[in-house]
């Protein structure tokens, strides 16, 4: 199903079945997308707390979130200290 249309499903409150199916495709759309632009940003130099602050989370959050998951070879630039 499109995202537009999921969209709709999602907020359809007469068929309750569907909509929360559509929630859950759109919530695992937004979790791909999320991981594929963090993954991009860090590719493109920016740090942890950049993409925290992007995202309106902490820099902990994120860093929990994805540093185990993104490629090994990103070379994520370190926090200065002080």
């Amino acid at each position: 199903m499109e995202s537009m249309q999921l969209a709709e499903a999602a907020s359809d409150t007469t068929h309750p079945r569907e909509g929360l199916r559509a929630v859950a495709s759109l919530r695992l759309l937004v979790e791909s997308l999320e991981f594929q632009q963090v993954e991009a940003a860090l590719r493109a130099g920016f740090g942890w707390g950049q993409v925290a602050e992007l995202l309106g989370v902490t820099r902990q959050a994120v860093h929990k979130k994805y540093s185990n998951r993104i490629d090994p070879t990103i070379d994520v630039p370190r926090r200065r200290r002080g």
